[in-house]
């Protein structure tokens, strides 16, 4: 189990886009990066080509390593928090806030 899924809430902790907060869109695992909403938006020259014969500009956005983000509080703004795991009684492994230890 990871510590961050597809669709949290998360904060970005360093590089050109510190302190913006977005949804988890996509998440690469073997590269360790992930894809968040309106985040790191780059924008890439397409030559023009028998599909597409005008070319022109696109934007879209780019994987951000994963240790560059953190999840982001939803009661206190837009703090972030850490996680941990818990086991519960059931004996499945559960996502819990490292300060409060309520289940995420």
């Amino acid at each position: 189990m990871y510590k961050i899924k597809k669709n949290d809430e998360v904060i970005v902790i360093s590089g050109k886009n510190k302190g913006k907060s977005g949804r988890i869109l996509k998440i690469n695992r073997k590269k360790n990066q992930v894809v968040i909403d309106k985040i790191n938006i780059v924008k890439k020259h397409n030559k023009p080509t028998q599909q597409n014969p005008d070319g022109g500009i696109i934007e879209f956005e780019a994987p951000i390593h994963i240790s560059n983000v953190a999840l982001k509080s939803k009661t206190k703004g837009s703090k972030m928090i850490k996680i941990g795991f818990k086991i519960n009684e059931k004996g499945k492994k559960i996502r819990i806030n490292k300060l409060t230890g309520k289940i995420l």
